[in-house]
């Protein structure tokens, strides 16, 4: 199936803030805050339609160590709260928890161990940009997923920091957030 880029991003093109927190996305209110509800149809570009296609998940340091700091923060034990097989890939020197495996060197390597974990379902490069960036680079980057959020940042990690030629399939309001899912086209050429 296919591998997907699937994430949310503030108005101006950044994951993460300068000081690689999410709270600008959490202080978003997103569909389930909307007393109308969820908008949109059965198709709806909602997060958790995405996720029932998730077969197995990749990840790099960054966003690893993100999620560690937020689900410890009040002192719980860091567990992996996915069920899907993981893979981090990194070069740091990080021993992984139960239910991650740790990875490093080309993604085209790691590839096919992604796609025979996810079966019939999707790959999802959870982040950051630069790893989903070079699944795009070996050809391996088939879908962008992208909610955007009504913030600007100014800076902080960029979305994709690639020239990427992308080409929208859907396009839809979902809460406070537009849902957009683009196919990957290839690379963007200068001039």
């Amino acid at each position: 199936m296919a591998t997907i880029y699937c994430t949310a991003t503030s108005l101006d093109g950044f994951i993460a803030d300068d000081a690689e927190s999410l709270s600008w996305l959490f202080n978003t209110p997103g569909h389930a805050d909307d007393p109308g509800g969820r908008h949109g149809d059965g198709d709806s570009l909602g997060f958790d339609r995405f996720f029932e296609g998730v077969g197995a998940i990749v990840l790099g340091a960054s966003t690893y160590a993100w999620l560690e700091r937020e689900l410890t923060q009040d002192g719980a034990e860091f567990t992996w709260p996915y069920s899907h097989p993981t893979w981090l890939m990194t070069h740091r020197d990080i021993t992984p928890i139960d239910g991650v495996t740790r990875a490093s060197g080309d993604v085209t390597e790691l590839h096919p161990q992604l796609v025979e974990a996810a079966g019939d379902k999707g790959v999802w490069v959870m982040g950051g940009g630069d790893l989903a960036g070079q699944f795009a680079d070996a050809g391996l980057l088939d879908t962008v997923w992208v909610h955007q959020v009504p913030v600007t940042l100014g800076a902080g990690k960029p979305l994709l920091p690639r020239r990427l030629r992308l080409r929208r399939e859907a396009l839809e309001r979902d809460g406070q957030f537009t849902a957009m899912r683009f196919a990957v086209v290839g690379p963007e050429p200068r001039g």
